[in-house]
């Protein structure tokens, strides 16, 4: 198989933890250069270092999506470091649930800031470079509550229905230009999302029915490393895998 990953230069949002931590470390395995994007500098300073002492390339950028400034510096700070960006990974995410009654509308702008303007800054970011190179891959997060309706995760679902939506419609869009777009749903993974939770009762069920069916976050990095790893003509355009313990 041939490695269409090797010498890409990838930047990846979320990266200090779980889905984005295991995928910096899968791609830059494969020959990339990895750009780890986070607000928690400390671990994506600690990532980056592991990386190159690996003999990888990494580069660590603090950076939080909902603000635009700072994901269109990432951006272009990657391409004034590396010429280019070949792969823009909107994988920042947020996930506290609770019952719309509850009126937490704090976390509801949190993760609408998060998880979709996050993504949109993302692609306002990265589209512009890509445009002008006439190549790159757009990959955005969304879940399978981004395709089926949860108790209890009303605002959230309605985020990742949306970046499905936005992701659409940027794959449209971008035909003239050579690039990609991948949307990539995940089931239970194993990662911190669940202590986002801030509402007791509903952590508990959903760290029980997790727990016992959760896979682990290097399942979904290897579902990027496929969409990127296809050759150029073939477009990706949505994966959506689940544990096949996980019943709905």
């Amino acid at each position: 198989m041939n490695n269409n990953i090797a010498g890409k230069v990838v930047v990846i949002t979320g990266a200090s933890s779980g889905l984005g931590e295991a995928t910096a470390r899968l791609l830059s395995a494969e020959g990339a250069t990895v750009v780890l994007a986070a607000r928690r500098a400390e671990r994506i300073d600690a990532l980056a270092a592991e990386l190159e002492a690996q003999g990888g390339k990494a580069l660590a950028n603090f950076t939080d999506v909902s603000d635009r400034d700072q994901v269109k510096a990432l951006v272009d700070q990657t391409v004034e470091n590396f010429g280019r960006v070949d792969v823009m990974l909107n994988n920042a995410g947020l996930m506290p649930l609770a019952p719309l009654e509850k009126l937490k509308v704090d976390e509801w702008d949190q993760m609408i800031d998060v998880n979709l303007k996050g993504v949109l800054y993302g692609i306002a970011a990265a589209l512009p470079h890509m445009q002008q190179q006439k190549s790159g891959h757009i990959i955005n997060v969304s879940s399978v509550y981004g395709h089926k309706l949860g108790p209890d995760a009303t605002v959230y679902c309605a985020t990742k229905f949306a970046v499905r939506a936005l992701s659409e419609g940027l794959r449209q869009e971008v035909k003239p230009y050579n690039i990609r777009t991948t949307i990539i749903s995940p089931g239970a993974v194993a990662t911190e999302l669940l202590d986002h939770i801030s509402d007791a009762k509903v952590q508990a069920q959903t760290k029980n029915f997790v727990s016992k069916i959760a896979i682990p976050a290097d399942s979904f990095a290897r579902m990027v490393a496929f969409a990127i790893n296809e050759p150029a003509d073939v477009d990706v355009n949505e994966i959506l895998f689940r544990p096949t313990a996980q019943p709905v």
